[in-house]
């Protein structure tokens, strides 16, 4: 089930800007695999979802 936007926290964070480079081009390989966008948030997001076992939140 899709997220509300009332379920979102924003949070601000600094990356080395190598790491943000790196995460781009990997959207890119990312975005041709899969057929649709994805962005360097996006991986950061999974990445961290898959790292610490993260469900998607189910109502």
């Amino acid at each position: 089930m899709a997220q509300t936007k009332s379920d979102n926290v924003q949070i601000n964070i600094s990356i080395p800007t190598g790491w943000k480079t790196e995460l781009e081009n990997l959207a890119r390989i990312y975005s041709v695999e899969e057929g649709k966008t994805i962005t360097f948030l996006d991986l950061m997001r999974r990445g961290i979802q898959e790292k610490y076992q993260l469900g998607e939140k189910r109502q």
